[in-house]
């Protein structure tokens, strides 16, 4: 029976995670080649992507929601219902994202001047960023297909359609950033023009595929009711309110890091992604948890649904253990792939062996979060994550930083507490059983 649970969470967990992987490879690729423009246009990129991220937060929230719902129909046995909450999630997406995307382009200059004060980051990161914020509603469509495929198990959709974006989006970034094949050479700006061509792909692509695999589904047949929006809301707002401050919180920490030095700033764009990167494992494996619960619940067995988020980790710790011990053995050549200054490397160097000691734990509080969203407790998430987050580690890292003048090094000891406590509570909530009850 064990292994048969085994099998089931790597079935379902094994695409998502590359995915996951792949998708911030996305930042990590421009992140490679921007590197050679210098640390100007790495700050600049790090820097707008997190603006991006902020941006498209509100968005991407409707994953979760789209997820839960679409799990505890298919639980439930009404599979002819469980594309519609997948109708719900890419209507909001064009609802809210052409607004804010048309909105925040014209912002940008104003917002990026704001964050830094150095004339070249600001000159290459808003061109950089206003690029990026044209696919605003076509992520919001992405990640609430990602919901719907992960919720009905066909997680190896999601992975095969992002692999193949992010393939488009080295071909297209390189070449337009280098001025391959006759075109110009746009720098940073090309960047951002490449990455956004690929998302738009693959958003063609996920309509392709779901007309192709939701037949009998509802899918595009459907809108949904008035209470169905309601419900849809009711588990998305939290979570995108969550994700909106979280990439806010981000966003601030890089206006923190930014008033130590450029060369902090630099390296902190390496570092964030990586550690971004590092924990995609476990978002990934926490939303094959969230499909697992929920479906769980949906049969209406609440110990099977407790039961699966530790089957979850247990599994998880084969990937994370080997993750860990590279980035703790060999933070050097890890930075030395994304930065050519060796006093980068050695800036970061210690960091990055805080952030290796950190996965293991913080990986459990991210299958515990993503099982209790799979479950419908998307408030109680908000709450812990927006807490921890705004109330305690922004203001220690500002007062570790710019104000004690403590460097970079301390900063990186405050995260790790931070998302501790944050594993703690999560895994409280998770075996006190709160979420049983809960409707969606």
């Amino acid at each position: 029976m064990t292994a048969h649970r085994n099998r089931e969470v790597l079935k379902l967990a094994l695409p998502i995670i590359g995915g996951m992987v792949s998708q911030n490879l996305l930042n990590l690729a421009d992140a490679w080649m921007v590197g050679s423009l210098g640390p100007s246009a790495l700050a600049a990129t790090g820097l707008a992507n997190f603006l991006n991220f902020m941006a498209v937060a509100a968005i991407t929230g409707i994953s979760p929601a789209v997820q839960a719902i679409a799990a505890r129909r298919a639980g439930e046995g009404r599979m002819g219902e469980t594309a519609v909450p997948l109708n719900g999630g890419l209507m909001l997406s064009l609802m809210i994202g052409v607004p804010l995307s048309a909105i925040m382009i014209l912002l940008a200059p104003a917002i990026f001047s704001a964050m830094n004060h150095d004339p070249a980051v600001v000159e290459q990161g808003t061109e950089y960023l206003q690029w990026r914020l044209v696919a605003v509603a076509a992520i919001g469509m992405n990640f609430s297909f990602r919901g719907y495929w992960s919720a009905m198990k066909m997680t190896k959709i999601y992975m095969i359609t992002l692999i193949d974006m992010h393939i488009l989006n080295v071909i297209f970034s390189y070449s337009l950033i280098h001025g391959l094949f006759g075109l110009p050479a746009l720098g940073v700006k090309g960047a951002g023009i490449g990455t956004t061509m690929a998302i738009f792909v693959g958003t063609a692509i996920y309509f392709w595929m779901a007309r192709k695999h939701g037949k009998g589904h509802g899918f595009l047949e459907r809108r949904p009711t008035g209470d169905e929006f309601r419900s849809l809301l009711k588990l998305g707002l939290p979570s995108a309110i969550q994700q909106l401050l979280f990439s806010g919180g981000f966003t601030m920490l890089f206006w923190i890091i930014g008033k130590i030095g450029t060369a902090e700033l630099a390296v902190s764009n390496v570092l964030v992604t990586l550690s971004l990167t590092a924990v995609l494992p476990g978002m990934g494996f926490g939303i094959a948890a969230a499909t697992l619960c929920g479906q769980a619940l949906g049969r209406g067995d609440a110990v099977d649904a407790k039961r699966w988020a530790w089957d979850v980790y247990r599994v998880s710790l084969w990937l994370f253990v080997p993750l860990a011990a590279i980035v703790m053995i060999f933070p050097s050549p890890v930075l030395a792939l994304f930065v050519r200054d060796p006093a980068l490397v050695e800036l970061g160097r210690m960091p990055l062996q805080i952030l290796g000691i950190n996965i293991l734990l913080d990986a459990l509080g991210l299958i515990m979060m993503q099982a209790l969203l799979g479950v419908g407790a998307s408030r109680l998430v908000m709450i812990v994550a927006v807490g921890l987050q705004w109330l305690i580690f922004l203001p220690a890292a500002y007062l570790l930083g710019p104000v004690f003048s403590m460097g970079l090094m301390s900063i990186w000891v405050a995260m790790g507490v931070y998302r501790l406590l944050q594993t703690t509570i999560f895994t409280r909530a998770w075996q006190r059983e709160g979420w049983v009850h809960l409707k969606v």
